[in-house]
């Protein structure tokens, strides 16, 4: 009888989650439809799509910058814990990064708006007099630094916990028979890593980074509150671009109720789920090709 219980619970959490899934997939279609269909016009999917477009764009760049930044610290600094630094040193530093994942977004925003943009500045001036042939650092640089690469380098640090946990705990589950076998070979601590902790971790490298992305894309408050939004550019310096998330928040309080412009909010919140059911097939995708011999299972 508590197996049959257990069964039709764990069903009904299953099903929970694929109604919600499908209710917010309808919901939003069904309120977007008027950012594409005008009685009088028809379809105006070309102009939604110019609306949508830079939004898009924006969205996709704040996010790989973070990936950029995060990525590689991240990954650093779950093989320092799990392999290099001594045990109570390596839980002092895992207690302080599942700490940040704590934070609350708005704090993130305020840091990177009364801190990080100021000090970014000097930065600025430096890129955009040595290397403003380069389209990244042209146009003229923020005079308070909130600027996409600013918003950037919040969402790193907003996603390094994320990325840092999930390969903290690959590497840890790495056979130590193969570990051993290359060091008993001859290899370098170094070499074992690459030979033994990368292949055996690198679906679970890509969940992680994957994870982090999708946090990246739906964050809102801290972008909102650190970048000036602005017409789409390709600087990374000046002040500009936009994001779903941040343009969603910033205008759907003043939206009137059943409006065209709310239902354009709603339509890039349309275009903003399925990026991120995207990414999320992907990463699946990616560790399945690699389940034989992976440490995502």
């Amino acid at each position: 009888m508590g197996d049959k219980v257990f069964s039709g619970l764990a069903l009904l959490a299953g099903v929970a989650i694929l109604a919600t899934l499908v209710f917010v997939a309808v919901f939003l279609s069904f309120n977007s439809v008027g950012a594409v269909y005008r009685e009088e016009e028809g379809l105006i999917i070309r102009q939604f799509l110019q609306y949508a477009y830079p939004l898009v764009i924006g969205t996709l760049i704040a996010s790989l910058i973070a990936l950029l930044l995060a990525t590689p610290v991240a990954v650093g600094v779950a093989l320092y814990i799990s392999h290099f630094a001594p045990p109570r040193l390596s839980k002092s530093i895992g207690y302080v990064i599942d700490l940040l994942a704590a934070i609350p977004s708005v704090v993130y925003g305020a840091w990177g708006m009364s801190f990080l943009g100021p000090t970014l500045v000097p930065l600025y001036g430096w890129l955009h007099q040595h290397l403003s042939f380069i389209p990244l650092f042209a146009g003229s640089p923020s005079q308070t630094g909130r600027t996409i690469f600013t918003a950037g380098v919040v969402l790193a640090v907003m996603i390094l916990p994320i990325i840092t946990s999930v390969c903290r705990e690959i590497f840890i589950q790495t056979p130590k028979l193969h570990e051993e076998a290359a060091l008993a070979l001859g290899a370098t601590r170094w070499e074992m890593i690459t030979m033994a902790v990368f292949p055996f971790a690198r679906a679970g490298i890509i969940s992680g980074v994957m994870l982090g992305l999708g946090r990246a894309l739906g964050e809102t408050m801290a972008v909102a509150l650190v970048l000036s939004p602005g017409l789409l550019t390709a600087s990374l310096i000046s002040a500009g671009n936009s994001t779903i998330p941040a343009e969603i928040a910033l205008g759907f309080p003043e939206a009137p109720p059943g409006s065209e412009r709310q239902a354009q909010l709603i339509a890039i919140g349309l275009v903003l789920f399925i990026i991120t059911l995207i990414v999320n097939m992907t990463a699946r995708w990616i560790v399945s090709r690699h389940k034989e011999f992976s440490g995502a299972n």
